[in-house]
């Protein structure tokens, strides 16, 4: 069962990885290939969306539906900003 504990266990250990090679093995541990996916999925959506695409065409070009490029969109508009938050220090907005 997850706690809050535990999930700020979690964030914290997130946040001791150096490299994305880090990143990736640690991720890889941590996460089936298809929880892996979906987070990727998820990320190139907000990307998209960061660039003003449709709905339709980011369903198109990613394969998701247009279900979770509406709870991405949400999540943007409504969440605890944390897509925004990386989209712009990445420079995507």
């Amino acid at each position: 069962m997850m706690t809050k504990q535990n999930e700020k266990e979690l964030f914290e250990a997130i946040l001791q990885l150096k490299t994305t090679k880090e990143c990736e093995h640690f991720f890889h541990d941590l996460c089936t290939p298809g929880e892996i996916d979906e987070f990727g999925a998820r990320w190139q959506v907000a990307r998209l969306l960061s660039q003003k695409k449709s709905y339709r065409e980011i369903s198109g070009e990613t394969g998701v539906s247009t279900a979770t490029v509406t709870r991405v969109a949400r999540f943007i508009k409504h969440g605890n900003d944390g897509y925004n938050k990386i989209l712009k220090r990445l420079g995507h907005i």
